[in-house]
């Protein structure tokens, strides 16, 4: 069974995004929005994939606010988990974020909140699953 790591400040998109993944996807799924835990979650190659909130207001690294921009250049900068799949979620999503967003994390995917249609979601996370 394929775990996600949903990396989310939001507690009820959290809950949302797991039931979706979970009884739509039969993923396994993870959440956290501490730094430290996903890095460590993420080296330990205990999670397939990373759905990771853009904003994170709360979330704090070595005394510095890190957003899912930074946490995800983080991940694709450590050769542990460069070849880990991040997905950036975002409500924030204007014309143009879309690129921006992609080329200034190396993401490798992006899904716009809130999540309306759930077959989509599952199957925008599915595709970028390593086999």
């Amino acid at each position: 069974m394929k775990t996600v790591l949903i990396v989310e400040d939001d507690p009820i998109n959290a809950r949302v995004f797991s039931k979706i993944l979970t009884k739509r996807g039969g993923f396994a799924v993870r959440h956290t929005e501490d730094v430290e835990e996903v890095l460590k979650i993420t080296q330990a190659q205990e999670a397939d994939i990373v759905l990771m909130d853009v904003s994170l207001s709360h979330s704090m690294y070595q005394g510095k606010s890190v957003d899912g921009i930074r946490l995800t250049q983080m991940l694709k900068e450590d050769a542990a988990t460069a070849h880990l799949p991040v997905i950036l979620v975002t409500a924030h999503a204007m014309e143009g974020d879309r690129e921006k967003f992609l080329s200034q994390s190396g993401a490798d995917g992006y899904i716009s909140k809130p999540v309306v249609d759930h077959e989509a979601f599952v199957d925008q996370v599915r595709v970028l699953l390593p086999d």
